[in-house]
């Protein structure tokens, strides 16, 4: 158990990290004390703790006012940007949108090289979230990108120059990679996204010098009949029927993190394909049945082989798209009067988890926001579960807390030991789930969740969807593990912000949804300084030393879940954010200055009149909802990061429709056919939907104009 019982000998090799003037390849004794380099940041979360602290202090309360723009770099790709960079001996690595990779000389922002995978546009119909990119991995003098289209590729860390690449994925399927690769001891880990769209998920192992699969681990069972290994055969006993042709979800996009000393990979386990549990695994009265494992889970295995250890399913049976791939956090500290050694995750299901990392012993759960699906956790760390919300057994529409998006989605947590606080990027949105009659899968287009997406549409009514949108709360909560409470809590006027950092100067940095880049007391939640960022900032910041200078660093970029699907409809209300993709570096006296800002504007609402049935605009609306709404928003009110359809030229001319929905002819921008779903009729209602929606928002901002909707 005590694989690198030694690992601690090895920090004698790090000779001269601290300053940042070190060199070498990446091997496990470095990774494994990552710790103790506070020069570089040389895995995704710095250390395979996963904790996202750095312990430099030339930053700190007192000095950070000082802080100023050292340099700064435009990205070529206008889309969400969620990576967080490596640094390593003083040249840094960022991945952007669309998976590209630039390196850079960490102190001057000298650009030194930069690789484009040429993922197909038509690949950013296969994701559910936009076409980001978390971020890199190294081993040796390598680097590791996992593609959007599902590649593992290998990169020369000196010259960017791909030295193999794998093939990850089925891509005949709808599977995609947005996460970032981990390395232990020369196995490059690596899973995929794609449960919306009925997939099976997965995690792999891959050999870092040639590529070769070592091991895969399915986390959900495949279909009757086959051969499996004992801990798939347990779990299809949670499961009514074989996953097939559905898939069955599970993904593994997002977290993991290790342990050296037990020798244990823990990751999480995403969402149920479909959502909706009824079609899933349904049960002799047709409704919903079974734990469905290993789905919303926390799964700890064997980095060696995959073998499974243990473990602990968050939302049992899930079917409100509560993934548990949320960001993992291992840590040592003293609980009810003994040291535990714990790992916590605050998943998407609301509750914040601490549990036993050796034996997967559930310690305790608590909400961290306001919930409804539950009342609480019971002794054995199962769900007290509230009847009403569960959907799949009721077969009617639930007003439920947390919607779709949790209470924390992707961006990653931080955790700062001398304050023994987990500071979580938290958020507080409901949904209308609304199960849909006689849903059947599409495994070639569309969002394949059971659910009528448009069911929760909000009207014409720009009161009431400023009342809606005032719901959503963004929070940067300080969080106790061991009392189980926030100790001290920041409320944003956004919901969808970015990721965090913790440092020694006793500082917590994040972005935020109103293009601002802010530091605050880690102990307090008092803001000592803040940067406009020109954009929304969704991803995590780092920091890391070159020359005796500390630096911090976030990619900015506007993007994401929430900002493709709410921004302009709700979240933005009358400042809608727009994507200016940057990567943003600072140090103390910084001086370098952002170009002046341009002004926003959206193109006025101008479409041809509606003249459609109200019959053929219902259908339209249905096919919207399961094909449309997940790049292009719920009700048609589009974002500021891919185009509105409201607004679309197209929509004069029935003909130029359907070119790009039937004949694919954005396919390259990521618009791909829809021929193999939708009939001509059927895209023709659509377009009828979108003209009435728009003739419906025209109106309502025409009755803004002459002052009968109060601004409020």
């Amino acid at each position: 158990m005590l694989k690198h019982g030694i690992a601690a000998l090895a920090a004698l090799l790090l000779v001269g990290c601290n300053s940042g003037e070190s060199e070498g390849g990446i091997d496990e004794m470095r990774l494994i004390n990552a710790g103790d380099d506070s020069a570089n940041w040389i895995t995704h979360g710095r250390t395979y703790s996963e904790q996202r602290y750095s312990p430099l202090d030339a930053v700190n309360r007192d000095t950070v006012a000082n802080l100023g723009l050292a340099w700064y770099a435009d990205m070529d790709t206008a889309r969400g940007q969620e990576a967080t960079p490596l640094v390593m001996d003083g040249k840094l690595y960022v991945t952007t949108a669309w998976s590209k990779v630039f390196a850079f000389d960490a102190a001057t922002g000298e650009p030194l090289w930069s690789y484009d995978p040429q993922v197909p546009g038509e690949t950013g119909v296969k994701v559910c979230c936009d076409v980001v990119n978390r971020g890199l991995a190294a081993w040796g003098d390598k680097l590791f990108l996992g593609t959007l289209d599902g590649r593992l590729v290998a990169l020369d860390r000196e010259t960017g120059k791909v030295l193999w690449e794998k093939v990850t994925v089925d891509q005949s399927k709808a599977y995609s990679i947005t996460g970032a690769p981990r390395v232990i001891d020369g196995k490059v880990l690596i899973g995929n996204g794609g449960a919306e769209f009925g997939v099976r998920g997965y995690i792999a192992a891959y050999d870092a010098d040639d590529g070769s699969e070592l091991w895969r681990f399915y986390t959900v069972p495949g279909d009757e009949g086959e051969d499996q290994p004992e801990y798939l055969q347990k779990a299809a006993e949670t499961w009514t029927q074989g996953t097939g042709e559905i898939g069955g979800g599970g993904t593994v996009w997002d977290s993991m993190a290790y342990d050296p000393e037990l020798d244990l990979l823990y990751f999480g386990v995403g969402n149920g394909s479909p959502w909706n549990r009824a079609y899933r695994s349904p049960g002799a009265d047709g409704k919903g049945e079974g734990d469905n494992l290993y789905l919303s889970s926390i799964v700890a295995i064997r980095p060696d082989t995959g073998e499974y250890v243990w473990h602990y399913q968050t939302t049992p049976g899930e079917t409100w798209d509560y993934t548990a791939t949320q960001h993992i956090i291992l840590a040592d500290m003293n609980i009810d009067g003994k040291d535990r050694k714990v790992l916590m995750q605050a998943p998407k299901n609301g509750f914040f988890y601490v549990l036993d990392r050796e034996t997967g012993e559930f310690i305790s759960g608590k909400p961290y926001i306001p919930l409804n699906w539950a009342t609480g956790i019971d002794a054995n760390g199962r769900p007290i579960e509230n009847p009403e919300t569960r959907i799949d057994r009721t077969g009617k529409p639930a007003l439920v807390m947390p919607g779709p998006l949790g209470g924390h989605n992707w961006h990653p947590m931080a955790y700062h030991p001398g304050e023994n606080l987990v500071y979580i990027p938290a958020f507080e949105a409901a949904m209308l789930y609304a199960p849909e009659a006689n849903w059947k899968p599409d495994m070639k287009r569309g969002f394949n969740v059971g659910f009528d997406i448009g069911a929760g549409d909000l009207p014409p009514d720009l009161g009431f969807r400023r009342e809606v949108g005032s719901t959503i709360k963004g929070k940067l909560v300080a969080w106790d593990p061991v009392k189980q409470e926030p100790r001290w809590t920041v409320e944003h006027p956004g919901a969808w912000n970015g990721g965090l950092l913790a440092t020694g100067g006793g500082l917590v940095f994040q972005g935020t949804q109103e293009s601002t880049f802010n530091a605050y007391d880690a102990a307090s939640g008092d803001k000592l300084w803040s940067f406009d960022a020109q954009t929304g900032v969704v991803a995590p910041p780092m920091t890391y030393m070159v020359g005796g200078e500390q630096y911090v660093a976030v990619l900015a970029g506007w993007g994401g879940a929430l900002a493709i699907t709410a921004d302009g409809g709700i979240i933005a209300k009358d400042k809608p954010v727009r994507n200016v993709s940057r990567l943003l570096v600072f140090k103390l006296g910084g001086s370098a200055q952002l170009p002046a800002a341009s002004e926003f504007a959206a193109t006025p609402l101008d479409p041809p009149p509606s003249k459609a049935s109200a019959a053929v605009i219902e259908e339209g609306r249905k096919s919207y909802a399961r094909y449309c709404a997940v790049c292009h928003a719920p009700g048609a009110v589009g974002s500021t990061v891919l185009p509105d359809l409201r607004r679309s030229g197209a929509l004069e001319n029935a003909a130029v429709w359907l070119q790009i929905v039937h004949d694919g002819a954005l396919k390259d921008n990521g618009m791909v056919s829809f021929r193999d779903s939708l009939t001509k009729e059927q895209m023709e209602a659509i377009r009828q939907y979108v003209i009435k929606r728009a003739n419906e928002d025209k109106a309502m901002e025409a009755q803004v104009a002459k002052g009968r909707v109060a601004r409020r």
